[in-house]
């Protein structure tokens, strides 16, 4: 239970981190390296629409066909981009505290 607490927090701190990674790299006009960080979360956001019901997306967004919608897919594919980025920032916090 406390290996969950600890990573939970770290995943937090990660995700904290990564959003203010992507505030400095707007900030900055770096919109190349957006792109392909929004690359990286293409197939997981393109995994969870065809995974996921079609009246799920309906409902969750309001939007009729959802599924086929580019601003969703975009959204999605920066959300899953970020949550990777958090992710790894979160292993590294583990390693770095509760490992060393």
């Amino acid at each position: 239970m406390r290996l969950l607490l600890q990573f939970s927090a770290c995943l937090a701190l990660g995700l904290v981190v990564a959003v203010i990674i992507l505030v400095g790299l707007m900030f900055c006009g770096w919109f190349g390296l957006i792109d392909g960080l929004m690359l990286t979360g293409k197939p997981l956001a393109h995994l969870s629409l065809v995974l996921l019901p079609e009246g799920f997306w309906t409902a969750l967004t309001g939007l009729p066909d959802a599924v086929h919608h580019s601003s969703l897919r975009s959204f999605l594919s920066l959300c899953a981009a970020l949550g990777q980025v958090g992710l790894v920032l979160a292993l590294g916090f583990m390693r770095l505290w509760y490992y060393a």
